[in-house]
């Protein structure tokens, strides 16, 4: 099976030599996302929670894109800022995922992000 690209307008657009997601052989691989909005191309950092929604809400958009569901992600890679606003984070993120099926998930501290986000998630999801 080909590798077959995946975009959605309900999630930013790319803006460099990737797509919002690959899809080869019934695995998803979507690109990390930030807290752009899709309609107004404008960042929602004005507080964590906002922008780890608005990271989500793209995650989701994609995922879904894709022929899959947020049940169906088997890990997620988060980016942070500040491992401070880790509670925060990990607040808003449990309420995009049923804790007795979660996926797996690493969380690291980086110096930067694009364009200065305090948070960044991709994700590889199964496709039934």
């Amino acid at each position: 099976m080909p590798k077959q690209i995946i975009t959605t307008g309900l999630a930013p657009a790319p803006v460099g030599a990737y797509n919002q997601a690959t899809l080869a052989n019934g695995v998803l691989y979507v690109s990390g996302q930030i807290a752009l909005d899709p309609q107004s191309g404008d960042l929602l950092t004005s507080d964590i929670e906002t922008e780890t929604r608005r990271v989500l809400d793209n995650l989701k958009a994609i995922v879904e894109a894709g022929g899959s569901s947020m049940e169906n992600v088997l890990k997620c890679e988060v980016f942070v800022s500040d491992m401070e606003n880790f509670g925060r984070i990990n607040a808003v993120y449990a309420t995009y995922f049923d804790e007795a099926t979660a996926p797996a998930r690493a969380l690291v501290q980086v110096a930067n992000l694009p364009k200065y986000v305090n948070v960044e998630i991709s994700c590889i999801a199964l496709v039934d």
